[in-house]
């Protein structure tokens, strides 16, 4: 199902068809760091993601392993990039309208902010899931 969205100010626009992952939700500190508080993403295959347009895309070197996209007008949080993955992890709160997806995982929980509670009902770990590890 083909998805859009954009950052606040509309520098930065994307649309895919998917496949979508449903959200995971990331609680380390490097993610609550660049985000304000944690990381809430979706994903599709790197080769189906397309950015409509990228006036404000700026790329930043977050570890040795990754590098995340924001918008150089607004500050918005949009992609996360793993070196050696398939994928794109896309902000959840960036999608244009209803998503129709889900939050099935909240990861590296041990790092969590003290200030919040992790969400009832869904699946909690100290690290990547076995199904997202080798994607």
């Amino acid at each position: 199902m083909k998805k859009t969205g954009a950052c606040a100010c509309g520098k930065v626009t994307f649309q895919s068809e998917g496949p979508w992952r449903d959200i995971i939700a990331c609680h380390c500190n490097e993610c609550r760091r660049m985000s304000g508080h944690f990381w809430a993403a979706t994903a599709v295959p790197e080769a189906a993601l397309e950015i409509t347009s990228d006036a404000g895309l700026k790329w930043f070197r977050s570890s040795d392993v990754a590098r995340r996209g924001f918008c150089t007008g607004c500050g918005a949080s949009l992609f996360y990039k793993h070196d050696d993955k398939g994928y794109v992890a896309i902000g959840a709160g960036c999608l244009d309208g209803d998503s129709g997806l889900f939050m099935i995982e909240e990861v590296f929980t041990h790092e969590k902010g003290d200030y919040y509670a992790l969400t009832n009902g869904i699946l909690h770990s100290d690290s990547w899931s076995e199904e997202w590890k080798n994607d």
